[in-house]
């Protein structure tokens, strides 16, 4: 009887260092995220005068559809908040209605960039035109690209917390998504401010 205590007490031992790895590994995760998106920034930085004698950003953002997608954003960051409450309520329908606008929301932001990249290539702005358009892409599109991989991220959880609810591993995960989340819409009023807001100055 102790032994069996005793094995049950190391098995729920291990199973918290296991959680506490996968918690490392997501800040880990964020911490290279940084990096990235600051040598980005700092490549844009470096870019955002060379325009070898194409468009200009001043020429071609189209601001009115910038703020739609900064604020339909930042509203998915609102709706993931609301999701981690009904969370801590132990209201599962509620969290997965909650990720499912989040992703509704967030499916928007991505269509309307790809929307602002089709117009921008149209008007002869692409990654070969000059610097400041390498930068420019590579910078907004890798941040698409992550809002993206957290759209994948949401329905593959939403389907998980439909199969088993609310338990210490789908806790961990809601909580990772929508830190992940909110770090991106830091990144987006960051990338809206240096990019467009100063580009069009």
């Amino acid at each position: 009887m102790m032994a069996n205590h005793h094995d049950h007490s190391h098995g729920h031992d291990h199973h918290e260092e296991h959680e506490q790895l996968k918690v490392l590994g997501f800040w880990i995760f964020v911490v290279t995220d940084c990096i990235l998106f600051g040598t980005l920034f700092a490549t844009y930085a470096v870019m955002m005068h060379s325009f070898a004698g194409g468009p200009t950003g001043k020429e071609l953002f189209e601001l009115p559809g910038i703020i739609a997608s900064t604020f339909i954003l930042l509203t998915s960051s609102f709706t993931s908040g609301l999701a981690v409450l009904a969370m801590n309520k132990g209201k599962v329908k509620e969290l997965i209605a909650w990720l499912a606008v989040t992703a509704v929301l967030g499916l928007a932001f991505v269509v309307l960039e790809v929307n602002e990249f089709t117009h921008l290539m149209h008007e002869g702005a692409t990654m070969a035109t000059s610097g400041f358009w390498s930068a420019f892409f590579t910078l907004v599109g890798t941040h698409g690209l992550h809002v993206s991989v957290g759209l994948f991220w949401m329905v593959a959880l939403m389907m998980q917390l439909k199969r088993r609810g609310i338990n210490a591993v789908t806790r961990r995960k809601v909580t990772n998504l929508s830190l992940y989340w909110h770090f991106l819409d830091v990144v987006w009023i960051f990338l809206f401010t240096v990019v467009y807001l100063m580009g069009v100055m």
